[in-house]
C-alpha cells in the first residue's frame, strides 16, 4: 500500500482534544493509525465494539478512569455512538485525558444535539490528496480520477468511484435519515454535479430535481454538512461595476463530479477537461486554505457583464483558472477587469501554458505545477 506523508499534522494540534472531520475515504483511519500507533484505538466500525458501547457508554469511563493525563485516545467513528461523547466531556475534565475524535460529518450531532464539548475539543479537517503529498504527482490521472487516496492508485478507478457514490453518498445520507425522498436526492446530487463550479440558481436546481427551492437548499446544505461539497462565496467588495452574489458551488473532489456526469477519460483541449482542470485547482487551493490558512477567506468574482475570476483569497491574490497551453489576452479580461475596482492584488492566471512568465502590466501567468509548487512553499502571499 502506498503510503503518503499528509500535510495536515496532528502532533501540531495536541495541545488539546481534536475532533478529526473529513469526508469518507479521504484517509482519517490511515492517518491516525501511522500517526499515533501506541494510542488507545476505539473503532466503532467494528460491529461487536459499537454494540457494547451503545449498550453501555458508561464502559468509556470505567475503561480510562484513572488514566495519566494526557493518554491519547482515539474514537473512530464517534458519530455510530455520540452517547459517548458526554463520557468524553467528563474524563476531558476530570483526568485530562486527550481524545482525537474521528468523524466523516457534524451534521448527526448537530441535528440531534449531541454533546460537542463546548468549545473543548479543536475542530480539524482532512481533505484528498493534494499535489504536495504525491510523489510523480500525475496531472492527467488528477483530474481524470480525484484525488481520494485509493480512487488516484486504483487500476480501476472508475469502479472505485461507483462503489463510492452508491455505497456512501446514497447509503450514508439514507442512514443518516436526513432526506424523505431519496429519488429527488439521488436526481439532484446528478445536477448539483451539472452545476459544479456554477453560480448557483436555487429555483431551476429545484425545477430539475422536481422540488421546492427550500428542499434544493436544503440538500445543498446536506452535502455541505457531511463534507461532500463546498460553497464559495461571492466577493462583496464591490465598487463600480454590479457583480452576482449568488454563491458557486463544488463537490469536495473532482472524481466524484466526473463519475457524476459520466465523464471519462478526459483529454486536454475539450471543454470537459477545462471544467475538471478548474475544479482540481479550486480543490487544492480550498486544501491550502484549509491546512494552512484557516482563518483565510476564499471567494469569486463575477459580473453581470460577464467578467469572472475563480478565486479571490483574502485581499491579497486574484487567480484565474484556464487549461489553455498558450495564455493569451483574451484569457486575461477578467482579472484586468477586477483590476480596475481592486488595487493591490496580486494577479495570478493558472494554466497549462508551459512557460511561467509576467505580462508588461504585470500579471503572472504560472503553469499549474509551478502553481502548485508555489502554493504550497508559502510563496504566493
Amino acid at each position: 500500500m502506498v503510503k503518503y506523508n499528509r500535510i495536515l499534522r496532528l502532533e501540531d494540534e495536541l495541545d488539546m482534544s481534536l475532533f478529526l472531520f473529513g469526508a469518507r475515504k479521504t484517509g482519517k483511519s490511515t492517518l491516525l493509525c501511522s500517526d499515533f500507533p501506541n494510542a488507545i484505538y476505539i473503532d466503532l466500525l467494528d460491529n461487536e465494539i459499537r454494540r457494547l458501547y451503545k449498550e453501555r457508554p458508561s464502559r468509556l469511563y470505567e475503561q480510562l478512569e484513572g488514566k495519566p493525563a494526557e493518554t491519547l485516545v482515539i474514537i473512530d467513528d464517534i458519530t455510530e455512538v455520540p452517547e459517548l461523547l458526554n463520557e468524553v466531556h467528563r474524563l476531558i475534565f476530570k483526568f485530562n485525558i486527550t481524545f482525537v475524535l474521528c468523524a466523516s460529518s457534524a451534521r448527526k450531532l448537530k441535528r440531534k444535539g449531541y454533546n460537542t464539548l463546548g468549545g473543548r475539543a479543536f475542530p480539524c479537517y482532512l481533505f484528498p490528496l493534494v499535489s504536495q503529498e504525491i510523489p510523480d504527482f500525475d496531472l492527467e490521472r488528477a483530474v481524470n480520477y480525484g484525488l481520494i487516496p485509493q480512487h488516484y492508485i486504483s487500476k480501476n478507478p472508475q469502479k472505485q468511484l461507483a462503489a463510492y457514490i452508491d455505497i456512501y453518498l446514497r447509503e450514508e445520507i439514507r442512514a443518516e435519515s436526513v432526506v424523505r425522498n431519496l429519488d429527488s436526492f439521488e436526481r439532484f446530487l446528478e445536477v448539483a454535479a451539472m452545476t459544479d463550479g456554477e453560480i448557483v440558481n436555487y429555483s431551476n436546481i429545484a425545477s430539475d430535481c422536481h422540488v421546492k427551492s427550500v428542499t434544493a437548499r436544503e440538500y445543498f446544505n446536506i452535502l455541505q454538512d457531511t463534507l461532500i461539497g463546498y460553497m464559495i462565496p461571492a466577493y462583496k467588495e464591490a465598487e463600480k461595476r454590479k457583480t452576482v452574489q449568488a454563491p458557486k458551488f463544488y463537490y469536495f473532489d473532482v472524481g466524484v463530479t466526473n463519475y457524476l456526469l459520466h465523464r471519462k477519460n478526459l483529454i486536454r483541449g475539450t471543454v470537459e477537461f477545462g471544467h475538471a482542470f478548474e475544479h482540481l485547482v479550486m480543490q487544492e487551493i480550498m486544501a491550502y486554505i484549509g491546512y494552512m490558512r484557516r482563518e483565510s477567506k476564499l471567494s469569486y468574482w463575477h459580473t453581470y457583464t460577464g467578467h469572472e475570476v475563480d478565486a479571490i483569497i483574502d485581499q491579497n491574490v486574484a487567480i484565474e483558472i484556464k487549461s489553455s497551453e498558450d495564455i493569451q489576452n483574451r484569457h486575461l479580461k477578467g482579472l484586468r477587469a477586477f483590476r480596475e475596482e481592486h488595487k493591490g492584488f496580486r494577479l495570478v492566471a493558472v494554466s497549462l501554458d508551459p512557460m511561467t512568465r509576467k505580462t508588461e502590466d504585470n500579471i503572472e501567468i504560472i503553469n499549474v505545477h509551478d502553481f502548485f509548487r508555489m502554493l504550497w512553499n508559502g510563496d504566493l502571499f
